[in-house]
């Protein structure tokens, strides 16, 4: 069976809003912009790393593989395509008042299709946290964007990966 996917935002997540929040962060200047990247990070992505297969969901896209990738010492992982996200034909059925509720929801459900998920975001309506707590296949960890990602997020992440839906997805309605 395939791993759960583990959605990774970088803003407000791996690189805090926050004044320099700890000792162990850097500030790392890149092209454009400068962010603050931390060691213990690095070493925390490790353990998921094990039980979940790793993916950007970061409106900076590419550009996580190549500047915040090699600071934390990771592989180039998967991007989630965000930007210019359109419907499609077969997408999972989304209400609307979720659609546009964060921008990345739609297209990670597009992309995680029936597999289990985690995702780890700054901005995550407080809404769809609640209506994935019954769910076994979701789990989402909205993360205080000044403090960015602490080591009960992980915790967590590894005392309950998210496990196959117990029934299939419902087909999309077709319209007449």
């Amino acid at each position: 069976m395939p791993k759960p996917l583990l959605y990774l935002d970088i803003d407000g997540v791996l690189n805090p809003a926050g004044p320099h929040p700890r000792p162990d962060f850097d500030t790392h200047t890149l092209p454009g912009f400068r962010v603050l990247l931390s060691r213990r990070h690095r070493d925390w992505l490790r353990e998921p790393a094990q039980v979940y297969a790793l993916h950007w969901a970061t409106t900076r896209e590419e550009d996580a593989n190549t500047h915040i990738a090699p600071p934390l010492g990771l592989p180039a992982l998967p991007v989630v395509r965000l930007t210019g996200y359109r419907p499609r034909p077969g997408d999972p059925r989304v209400p609307v008042t979720e659609l546009f509720s964060p921008a990345k929801w739609a297209p990670l459900l597009r992309h995680a299709g029936r597999r289990p998920f985690a995702w780890l975001d700054d901005v995550m309506p407080s809404r769809l946290v609640r209506n994935s707590l019954l769910r076994r296949d979701r789990l989402l960890l909205p993360v205080d964007g000044r403090q960015g990602l602490q080591r009960h997020h992980v915790g967590r992440l590894l005392a309950r990966p998210p496990r196959p839906a117990l029934l299939p997805a419902r087909p999309a309605r077709r319209r007449p």
